[in-house]
């Protein structure tokens, strides 16, 4: 008896194929030519149609065992994986892209400005500043730039230090705060779309 290793992804995406076999949705370990034929193993058919499909790890073993019977396989990975299916590739589009990327960065720096602005109006740092002036510098000034600029320096460098990137390069290899809650975002979206799924199979099995 040969081991089969498989471990699922908990989302592929796949592009022009009629057919999904084991090798899009999984990585396979075992003997060269028993690896070879479990890869090629298909799950699903998507009729070249637009889908979005659920494939659990029972699905995987079903299919791998009865392709090739007398083998034990072994899961080493995801239990569910989301498999989206596009018929054609979509095509490029710099233009609309680059327009999303403009529109969205000016609603960020905007609203990144405003949130900034309103903090300082509402916590009077102005006065603060002019208070500093007078405390340090023995003279009351309506604008104390000497403090301002530094601060304003000091602003901005707290904010590429705390994000991690500069310029598109990154600081340190320590993942941004942005990239942690993306990374949180996708893993929530991806399990609510799989208790979706399975929902709507459970549905489908108890009406038939």
């Amino acid at each position: 008896m040969t081991e089969i290793y498989v471990k699922p992804k908990k989302k592929a995406a796949i592009v022009g194929k009629v057919h999904v076999v084991v090798k899009d949705i999984a990585d396979v370990f075992a003997a060269p030519e028993i690896q070879k034929r479990a890869e090629g193993v298909r799950l699903l058919d998507t009729g070249g149609v637009d889908g979005v499909h659920l494939v659990s790890i029972i699905d995987v073993v079903k299919a791998i065992t009865a392709a090739l019977p007398g083998h034990s396989v072994t899961n080493v990975g995801e239990m569910d994986t989301v498999v989206s299916v596009k018929a054609m590739a979509p095509k490029k589009r710099s233009v609309v892209k680059w327009l999303k990327v403009a529109v969205v960065s000016l609603i960020l720096f905007t609203g990144a400005m405003t949130a900034i602005m309103t903090f300082h109006t509402d916590s009077q740092m102005g006065t603060v500043f002019q208070r500093y002036h007078a405390i340090f510098f023995g003279e009351e000034v309506e604008k104390p730039y000497i403090i301002n600029i530094p601060y304003s320096i000091g602003l901005a460098l707290g904010i590429i230090v705390f994000f991690n990137h500069f310029s598109g390069k990154r600081i340190t290899k320590q993942p941004t705060p942005i990239e942690v809650e993306m990374a949180t975002y996708e893993k929530d979206v991806e399990d609510a779309v799989i208790e979706g799924l399975s929902r709507e199979e459970e549905r489908k099995k108890a009406g038939k």
